[in-house]
């Protein structure tokens, strides 16, 4: 195929990947993103082996592992703060750890950095209004009134996506699964070399992702989508907490500014049918938003975005091309999305329970699979 000239909508983790895969395709690409500042949470983020071999993939890896802290083994323990398993997780990449904790602000830097290096254009503060097809292209009209002509649009706008809505009004829309997720970063103590996983109603993960620095996630049970102010946060997780593993129980004693909490209801979506309309196409959460219990829904939209650049270049018709990057991610990404719902369901009573050990052992099997 010939270079397209293509917008990518979204300026996170899936829509930075696409414009580094595209870019290196030879291939136009302007990102817009709407938060003017460019803002992203300041916890971590877990970026599994799969992950690891999609950065190898985009040329970027040595840059991400130097920002990130890599371990190589996930382990298991029941809510009395017993360790029942230490997975080991399989390296994809030769001589790179299997797994890496990062920081989301500085995952946003590593991609954001590539992608203006490789010649992408980056436009803040600036969403699409409207996008007009004419079977050549999309004329998409911005909202500070300007108006360009791409061959191409992506819309990685994330779980509320705009582009969707737009393109695919009657798709599935993003559901309240009855769990949350809360955040919070602490001093890494020694020894702490794997992901820990504890299982209970409320699921807790430690995570490391630098020398000094690990992150918490803990999901609960939150009936009714209840909404939390900003203050009294750290106090309302340290309740969540309370009948943790003694371990946790321990680290919670940590929790003390309101504003190093990060809360999250967790939804999910699946978008069963097409993921295109036109010259306009979708991936990331804007296709299937997951829970998440496997660690893998930034990793979801990083594969999706180096397909979705294989696909364009190896096709002339961009809708051919289309059809092909669903048909090769659709499979795994249900996968990814229904097997952590059961965990979430399973948590929270509204299935049965699911054992985090097979979870996740089964996970890395699909997920090193090749894309």
């Amino acid at each position: 195929m010939n270079s397209l000239n293509i917008l990518v909508v979204g300026g996170g983790i899936g829509g930075l990947s696409a414009a580094i895969a595209l870019r290196r395709a030879g291939h136009g690409v302007t990102v817009i993103e709407k938060d003017p500042s460019w803002s992203v949470y300041g916890v971590g983020i877990i970026q599994q082996s799969n992950v690891v071999r999609a950065m190898d993939q985009l040329g970027v890896i040595d840059t991400f592992l130097g920002a990130a802290s890599g371990f190589d083994a996930v382990e298991i323990y029941v809510p009395d703060g017993t360790r029942v398993a230490r997975v080991p997780t399989p390296a994809l990449v030769e001589g790179k750890p299997s797994n890496v904790g990062i920081g989301r602000r500085a995952l946003q830097k590593v991609l954001g950095d590539s992608a203006r290096d490789l010649g992408a254009k980056i436009r803040l503060g600036l969403t699409a209004v409207t996008l007009d097809q004419d079977g050549e292209g999309v004329t998409v009209r911005f909202s500070d009134r300007g108006e360009e002509h791409y061959d191409v649009v992506v819309g990685a706008d994330g779980i509320y996506s705009q582009t969707r809505a737009m393109i695919l009004p009657d798709a599935e829309k993003p559901e309240f699964t009855g769990q949350a997720v809360w955040r919070y970063n602490f001093p890494r103590p020694e020894g702490l070399d794997a992901l820990h996983v504890y299982n209970g109603p409320t699921g807790v993960g430690l995570v490391p992702m630098s020398a000094d620095l690990m992150y918490m996630y803990a999901t609960t049970p939150e009936p009714g989508n209840p909404r939390y102010p900003s203050e009294g946060l750290a106090a309302r997780m340290r309740e969540k907490l309370a009948a943790a593993a003694p371990q946790i129980r321990a680290l919670a004693d940590q929790i003390t500014e309101d504003e190093g909490v990060v809360y999250r209801p967790l939804e999910a979506m699946m978008v069963h049918g097409p993921w295109h309309k036109g010259r306009v196409v979708l991936l990331g959460d804007a296709v299937h938003a997951t829970t998440p219990h496997l660690g893998q829904g930034a990793g979801m939209a990083i594969e999706d975005a180096i397909v979705l650049a294989e696909e364009l270049t190896a096709r002339e018709a961009p809708e051919e091309a289309f059809e092909a990057y669903r048909a090769r991610r659709y499979e795994r990404c249900r996968y990814i999305v229904d097997a952590s719902l059961a965990i979430c369901h399973g948590q929270i009573g509204k299935g049965p329970a699911v054992d985090n050990h097979t979870a996740t052992a089964e996970m890395f099997a699909v997920v090193s699979k090749p894309i």
